[in-house]
């Protein structure tokens, strides 16, 4: 097993860093005390190349593989979780999901712009009453010769103010619960769709977080992506590719909090000495190198099986848990090796864990993912191959793929 990076890996992997070292590093403690969301942001990592950093060059992409996604996640999140959320959403739920499930009129429509940045995109799933529970989605979709009639609201919709593109699943027949979803891209600037911010955000406040409501969004038929019912297949293969992004940010969260408490360590003395030389400050530290190494490992076993096209949802699942619970345990430790100085935001260890938490309720709740795990390990679940538009695996040769349907 090679676990060395190749040069292009590299390259990204530096690439990345240079940009959020310099882009957005110096203003992040500002940006998130304040809450502010800075649009310009996007418009330079479209530049970059790093909103179509996994999709093919023929849609305006770079091409690069799984490896390179996930390293990516990382250095944008080591700098602040805002930015890993912007991969998530824009790339990982929206971007990959058009080109696994697009037809190629709506690929050049949509995906295009969006992979060089000419557009953003989010996803829609969530609502005020339903989160883990997709079959019980209440937004509905009535077809109206070649319209669909949107209505409902969904929550908690990152990048909600902002995107131009936004990937929405409602109901065609909610006595179908699950089976009745359907897909659509609804476009800003549709009658009948607002948008708004949420505020008092426990983390990722530099981030921009919303809500959406739809009131008779006529919705052109062509706008459907894949058929009437395979709403639910399509969300979940989106999500699978979502926590894929989330996991490999968390290492980055992880390798953060990590750094701060080194340098921190040994620059405070109790007792005559660095409190690095304690034994329990070292037992945290300890920890943090373990978890680091573990997670990453498990991101990097899913983004292999990504790269080969082989389904990849229990391995995705238990990164994603596993990565994000480390993350969390990090920066709370962190917080307090900093003690006092951990409890403000002096340092940044309390933004760390301020935007941990997040991160074990979506892309599937810790519980959600335990669940998954032990079904699986008890043979409840299966994984049992279905039939994709296109493998989601970018950059490199197919082999094979089934779709998710968790």
């Amino acid at each position: 097993m090679d676990f060395s990076l190749t040069e292009e890996q590299i390259q990204v992997r530096d690439m990345v860093r240079e940009f959020a070292a310099r882009e957005v590093a110096p203003y992040i403690h500002d940006w998130d005390a304040r809450g502010e969301f800075h649009r310009e942001v996007l418009d330079k990592m479209g530049e970059a190349g790093i909103l179509g950093l996994p999709i093919p060059e023929e849609y305006g992409g770079l091409g690069l593989d799984y490896v390179s996604l996930a390293l990516a996640c990382e250095e944008l999140e080591y700098v602040d979780t805002f930015l890993r959320v912007i991969m998530s959403v824009h790339v990982g739920l929206n971007s990959l999901s058009l080109w696994q499930w697009a037809t190629e009129e709506q690929k050049q429509r949509w995906l295009t712009p969006q992979a060089r940045g000419e557009k953003i995109a989010t996803f829609a799933l969530t609502e005020p009453n339903a989160g883990s529970d997709a079959g019980a989605i209440e937004s509905t979709v009535v077809r109206d010769g070649d319209d669909y009639i949107l209505n409902g609201a969904k929550m908690w919709i990152s990048l909600a103010d902002v995107a131009d593109h936004f990937l929405v699943f409602a109901s065609l027949d909610r006595s179908q619960k699950h089976r009745g979803l359907c897909a659509f891209v609804v476009e800003r600037g549709m009658e009948g769709l607002t948008t708004a911010s949420i505020k008092g955000k426990l983390g990722v406040r530099a981030g921009n977080t919303g809500e959406l409501a739809f009131n008779n969004v006529r919705v052109p038929a062509a706008n459907r992506i894949g058929e009437e019912g395979e709403g639910f297949k399509i969300a979940m293969s989106c999500i699978d590719q979502g926590r894929f992004t989330v996991g490999a940010g968390a290492v980055g969260l992880t390798r953060a909090a990590l750094d701060a408490s080194v340098r921190y360590a040994n620059e405070r003395e109790t007792f005559g000495v660095p409190i690095g030389n304690h034994q329990l400050v070292k037992q945290m530290i300890a920890k943090m190198v373990a978890g680091e190494d573990a997670s990453r490992l498990l991101v990097m076993k899913a983004a292999e099986l990504k790269n080969r096209g082989i389904r990849n949802t229990k391995e995705t699942s238990l990164s994603k848990w596993y990565a994000c619970d480390v993350a969390l345990q990090s920066a709370d430790d962190a917080v307090q090796i900093h003690g006092s100085y951990g409890f403000s935001n002096e340092y940044p260890v309390e933004r760390f864990l301020r935007n941990a938490r997040g991160a074990v309720i979506y892309e599937g709740t810790r519980e959600v993912h335990q669940l998954l795990q032990a079904d699986y390990a008890l043979g409840y679940r299966e994984d049992k191959p279905l039939r994709c538009p296109q493998p989601p695996a970018v950059g490199f040769e197919q082999e094979s793929h089934e779709a998710v349907l968790a």
